[in-house]
């Protein structure tokens, strides 16, 4: 569901959580999330 939510924009992910979905998917955390 977590994943869900993030593909449809709806959850901002916690620092975190978006190091560890960066680290699996062996993708810069910036190009996966955009920051403000």
């Amino acid at each position: 569901e977590t994943i869900i939510r993030l593909e449809a924009g709806k959850y901002n992910p916690s620092l975190k959580l978006a190091i560890d979905i960066s680290r699996v998917v062996k993708v810069p955390i910036e190009e996966i999330f955009i920051f403000d």
